[in-house]
């Protein structure tokens, strides 16, 4: 008697676990990008992000004071200082003044200098150098250790993305050029999908039956099989490659999902509310504003989120219709693949340009996640 209505399922447990690997592999990617992007690009080269949190040993290149700083002592001219920044607390297990040979010395031992001098270094970074003739050049000398260092986040890779005037490849104009296309890419389908759905659900006219069918065919059009005669006609009329280009894609792409979502949604909706609204004397437009639209705000939201999601994420369709050699309309995605390849080795730039990409939808998806499925059964129960 197992399968009695309303008792509790033997496999409940399994539903339960094979739900949690899910979200544990939905959240896994997105926490380790999250972690990465307040990490420093030694710290990201020499361990995972799930090792943030503890002490973590690297090859570091640093240098010394420059000559200038150099002063005089019993017949000597010595440099003084310390390897590592002020507050930087690190504990150096091994050292070498050439790339080939890293590992030379251990703390407390001296080397000889290649351009004369020599030069001993301490395990907490203090070094003296001392040459009996006066250091030259404009930089100081090379020193690679090995370090044991403990966790360090950093503000920093977001100061660089977001804040800086000069910020790197423009990722801060890019993130405000996205939301220039995301949000009218997203009110304008709502407005005029909300008013055809209400058509296609309550007014009789001829042909309601084929349009139904025709937005329903729309919805299994490849969005590629479009791309160039869309651009096409853009080109045509004269809107060509700009953000009202983009809108207008957009709108197109999403309106037939948007149909179907709202009419199927006001169609459920109580027929004895609109014929008494209707022998009250309102007109179609009153019934739409004041009832239709306020009982169907679970489906516009719902809408709101697939095409907000989409439009951010997008890349094919600002690939096609915004397309601007000056850089001033590249969108974050577009601006992320550029990064990709110049700047290939800065882990830390790229992860925290991809989660402040992600960070949007997500905040999106969690304030309205309510209503998700609420607009989604819409129409499935009478």
């Amino acid at each position: 008697m197992n399968n009695i209505a309303g008792s509790k399922s033997s496999l409940t447990w399994i539903v339960h676990i094979t739900v949690a690997a899910l979200v544990i592999l939905w959240m896994v990617p997105t926490v380790g990008l999250f972690v990465s992007s307040f990490r420093t690009a030694d710290q990201i080269s020499t361990n995972g992000w799930w090792q943030a949190l503890f002490p973590s040993e690297q090859n570091l290149t640093l240098r010394s004071a420059a000559p200038e700083t150099q002063i005089e002592q019993d017949g000597l001219f010595v440099i003084e200082g310390r390897l590592f920044d002020d507050g930087v607390k690190a504990e150096i297990s091994v050292w070498g003044i050439t790339s080939r040979n890293i590992d030379a010395f251990k703390p407390g031992e001296t080397a000889e200098l290649r351009k004369g001098g020599t030069i001993t270094v301490q395990a907490d970074g203090r070094y003296r150098m001392e040459h009996t003739e006066p250091f030259t050049g404009s930089r100081g000398s090379r020193v690679f250790v090995t370090a044991t260092q403990p966790p360090k986040f950093t503000l920093e890779n977001y100061n660089k993305i977001l804040f800086e005037k000069r910020n790197v490849d423009g990722m801060g104009k890019a993130f405000l050029n996205t939301f220039t296309v995301t949000i009218p890419a997203t009110i304008i389908p709502i407005l005029v999908a909300a008013f055809a759905a209400y058509a296609l659900a309550w007014m009789d006219f001829p042909g309601r039956a084929l349009l139904v069918a025709a937005v329903v065919g729309l919805l299994v059009v490849p969005l590629q099989l479009a791309l160039i005669p869309l651009l096409k006609f853009h080109q045509d009329i004269g809107i060509g490659k700009g953000y009202l280009g983009v809108w207008m894609a957009h709108t197109g792409f999403g309106l037939p999902l948007a149909i179907y979502l709202l009419r199927n949604y006001m169609a459920g909706l109580p027929r004895d509310i609109i014929e008494n609204a209707r022998v009250d004397g309102a007109t179609d437009f009153q019934i739409f504003t004041k009832l239709i639209l306020p009982l169907s705000f679970p489906a516009l939201a719902s809408f709101a989120i697939f095409q907000f999601l989409w439009t951010w994420n997008d890349l094919l369709v600002a690939k096609v219709f915004l397309i601007d050699a000056t850089g001033q309309t590249t969108v974050m995605t577009a601006r992320i693949i550029e990064l990709l390849g110049t700047r290939g080795g800065n882990w830390e730039i790229l992860a925290t340009a991809a989660f402040v990409s992600i960070a949007v939808p997500l905040a999106v998806f969690f304030a309205m996640q309510k209503y998700l499925v609420r607009g989604l059964l819409a129409g499935s129960v009478k």
